[in-house]
């Protein structure tokens, strides 16, 4: 299970942003008067209660950017609501019910997820009891909150984790588990007329979307569900996306934006190019989403039938690849060529495989040998006379394979060290073909008063980190 996600949304200049920092009780998104500060997402890792969960800050519905942006900030705050497990409705108790509070209630009341509503500003117990006009807004609970008085924030965690999914137990004691299979979605994703269809009719065996010569015939993402070998697969089928410019209508854009969200719903994602075609910058664009989500993916290399009659090898497409795409060199080729199903079954046993890596947890006991071994190969550089250190680490989530690694500063460790480090990870632990998330940590007040407490099966050998 991923760590769940909570979305703070709400109109500007309601206290969003200082609600996000007060949460995270460390100063992370920008806090200013001036509407429209907030525009792209902002996230951070909280851990409260044996539970961590990943709080979003979005910018402010309504806005009318100054910069023309208001769209851009719009998709951002669709994000946040799309991957949301609870939406965070932040109001101004100071100034009551204003008209922009409606309009966006309006918009998350056709949205089936959890929410909170949260008054904020109530720095004065007396404005609790001018608060009922807020009610009519939205049917969920309702939280008091005064960033600036510092009140509350305990009730406010409280019902926060009270609507997080339920917590999963703490698997992978003695090695690495998965629990039953569920359910695989694939997310079938390219430039227009490189074969996603195709494909997908080779899959099912039959003609389930239409195949045309005529770029852009798909025009929605289309759910196909099948099983293959007893297990049931849900394919994804999505429009095929042209560069921002030469977007011709709306239908167009929205193919753009449909495809960006299957990739977020997706398990497995499936990259399709053609064989005969150079790397575009709407693959950049797509992949770039792929590894926005820490998303598993698989690079499809399509009519590869053409590919060796021009004398083209695997070994070139593949290292071709490779240097475009250096920051997802973990994902996995496969060369198929759909039109007449060749590889296709090869395909879909590898998206499996690699789904189920991203499924695995790992014991924190082999979790902590591999950092200790990664740190004695090549240990961090001293920072200012301040020596880099980390007492363990533990695995908080799959989907992706999220790990924690508390540690005396987090700005000790350089990036590139940490790119070290998830090397090592990807090549020691079972996700060798699928993305981790890697968070670093400091220790809370709490751990460093009782600096002896931590997992049960973390060797003392962490000590020597």
């Amino acid at each position: 299970m991923s760590v769940p996600r909570v979305s703070i949304v709400g109109r500007p200049n309601v206290g969003k942003s200082s609600l996000f920092n007060w949460l995270a009780r460390k100063m992370i998104a920008i806090v200013d008067g001036t509407a429209g500060t907030t525009r792209d997402r902002v996230r951070y890792l909280i851990h409260e209660d044996e539970r961590y969960f990943e709080v979003i800050d979005t910018g402010g519905m309504g806005i009318e950017d100054a910069d023309d942006l208001t769209s851009d900030i719009e998709n951002q705050i669709r994000l946040g609501i799309d991957e949301a497990d609870l939406i965070v409705f932040v109001v101004d108790g100071q100034s009551g019910v204003v008209p922009l509070d409606v309009e966006v209630a309006e918009r998350l009341r056709h949205i089936d997820k959890p929410k909170l509503l949260v008054v904020n500003k109530c720095d004065s117990t007396k404005l609790d009891d001018e608060i009922a006009e807020f009610y009519a807004l939205v049917n969920c609970e309702v939280v008091v909150t005064s960033v600036k008085g510092n009140r509350n924030r305990d009730g406010l965690v409280e019902a926060v984790l009270k609507h997080l999914p339920p917590a999963t137990d703490n698997e992978g004691e003695t090695g690495a588990e998965l629990s039953e299979d569920p359910e695989l979605k694939l997310a079938i994703v390219g430039r227009r007329n490189v074969g996603k269809s195709t494909f997908i009719n080779s899959l099912a065996e039959e003609e389930r979307v239409i195949v045309s010569e005529v770029p852009g015939t798909t025009r929605d993402s289309i759910d196909l569900r099948f099983d293959v070998d007893n297990k049931t697969i849900i394919a994804i089928d999505t429009p095929g996306v042209r560069k921002r410019k030469s977007l011709a209508s709306n239908i167009e854009y929205y193919g753009l934006v449909r495809a960006q969200r299957s990739i977020r719903r997706a398990d497995v994602v499936l990259m399709f190019f053609d064989s005969q075609e150079t790397v575009s910058r709407v693959d950049k664009q797509l992949v770039e989403e792929v590894i926005n989500n820490y998303k598993p993916c698989i690079f499809v290399v399509n009519k590869w039938d053409q590919a060796v009659e021009a004398g083209m090898t695997m070994d070139k497409w593949g290292n071709y690849l490779i240097s475009e795409f250096a920051s997802i060199r973990h994902a996995p080729v496969s060369f198929v060529t759909a039109i007449d199903g060749k590889n296709v079954r090869k395909l879909v046993n590898l998206a499996q495989s690699i789904f189920k890596q991203s499924r695995l947890r790992v014991s924190t006991g082999k979790l902590n040998r591999v950092v200790r071994a990664a740190v004695e190969r090549n240990r961090p550089r001293v920072l200012k006379n301040r020596v880099p250190k980390i007492y363990y680490a533990t695995q908080v989530a799959t989907q992706p394979p999220t790990i924690v690694l508390k540690c005396n500063d987090p700005k000790l460790f350089s990036n590139s060290w940490k790119r070290f480090l998830l090397g090592v990870l990807q090549q020691e632990l079972p996700f060798n073909e699928v993305p981790i998330k890697l968070y670093m940590r400091p220790k809370t007040q709490d751990e460093q008063r009782y600096p002896n407490e931590r997992p049960d099966d973390v060797e003392e050998a962490v000590d020597s980190y």
